[in-house]
């Protein structure tokens, strides 16, 4: 693989404008909080936290806060939200493992921006409950059975996706614990069991998801895949997932790019260091978008026919997450970063805080 950008392929600043992209979400986002993946559609708990980091990355922190609260208002017992949400309201009452404990990587990136205390005090009764809740889904061999299905039962299925982003949820939620000056060992103990499966164990994962390109970078870009080995994931599934020039298949045997894809990969590309290689995937979708600067959320290849049409605000949230990544525009721009989590003293596993007791562990 030896792709190259030259000089005038850079990214220019008139063709990603950091306002447009974020006033879009914050358009699209309900007067109590609620971000919909579009105008009257559903949202459910990880776009929702995704598209407040995208508001984050864009300058509208209380917009950010009253999305956070939002979820918190509406937590269950056991820590996890429902699936599907439309105007507040439950629409699918299966309780995902990585949609619920996702909102520990949105606070711990609105935390980098922000350093808001007060909201992460306020809140870590919320995060608690939530990696608890993931946590307890996860078999003695690591890995997390993806969700309790509405009737009460366990899926016995574990996602490499799925469980590659709890990794990230449980290492940010340990991030902001030591934060906090609080030690949660048992959580530590689950975030390596959790990452020896994904790279040691992919017989427990639910292979036939292995079609979709997530399966392919998500393991790097939540920090579980690095160096050599991250470089080498990215060599071996490069041509079975790219269309050169255009961005990522959604999934390998359909003609399909979809723009979050293509700017997660960045993120993950970025992440493991290969700027160069995610400012190059990056322009390639930096003009896919609508007059009002917003982002398409796919399209065919090769006829570059725009489906669906509909104006996406996760979609819109990642785009900024990828650009500041690659271009440094916040703080929060390190998260993804495998130099930062490992150099940094908020890494887990690394010094030694008071253990957090609560009336939530029993």
């Amino acid at each position: 693989m030896d792709v190259k950008l030259s000089s005038s392929e850079r990214l220019q600043p008139n063709r990603f404008d950091i306002g447009e992209v974020a006033s879009f979400i914050a358009r699209t986002q309900r007067s109590d909080g609620e971000i919909p993946w579009a105008v009257g559609q559903k949202s459910d708990p990880w776009d929702h936290i995704e598209s407040a980091m995208g508001l984050s990355v864009g300058g509208y922190h209380e917009e950010a806060r009253r999305a956070f609260r939002w979820l918190a208002e509406r937590q269950l017992e056991d820590g996890s939200w429902y699936t599907a949400y439309r105007n507040g309201v439950p629409e699918d009452k299966t309780r995902d493992a990585n949609l619920s404990s996702y909102i520990a990587v949105g606070l711990f990136h609105h935390f980098l921006i922000t350093k808001d205390h007060a909201l992460l005090e306020q809140l870590w009764p919320t995060i608690f409950r939530a990696i608890q809740f993931a946590v307890s889904l996860q078999t003695p061999n690591g890995e997390i059975y993806w969700a309790i299905s509405p009737k009460g039962n366990i899926d016995p299925m574990a996602l490499l996706t799925g469980s590659s982003s709890i990794y990230m949820s449980i290492k940010c939620a340990l991030a902001l614990a030591k934060i906090l000056g609080l030690s949660m060992p048992s959580w530590e103990r689950a975030c390596i069991k959790l990452a020896d499966a994904v790279k040691n164990k992919p017989y427990l994962f639910n292979m036939t998801k292995s079609r979709f390109s997530m399966d392919w970078f998500y393991p790097i870009l939540a920090g579980i895949i690095t160096g050599t080995d991250a470089q080498e994931r990215i060599d071996r599934y490069w041509k079975k997932f790219i269309v050169e020039d255009r961005g990522v298949r959604c999934v390998s045997d359909k003609p399909w790019v979809t723009i979050a894809e293509t700017a997660e990969l960045t993120l993950a590309l970025a992440g493991m260091g290969n700027l160069e290689l995610a400012r190059i995937v990056f322009n390639w979708i930096s003009d896919r978008r609508y007059e009002d600067g917003s982002y398409w959320c796919g399209f065919t290849c090769p006829d570059l026919v725009t489906w669906p049409e509909d104006k996406i605000t996760w979609t819109n949230a990642v785009t900024l997450i990828a650009a500041d990544a690659i271009y440094n525009l916040t703080p929060a721009s390190v998260l993804f970063s495998h130099q930062f989590w490992a150099a940094s003293e908020l890494s887990p596993f690394v010094g030694s805080y008071k253990v957090y007791t609560s009336s939530f562990l029993t």
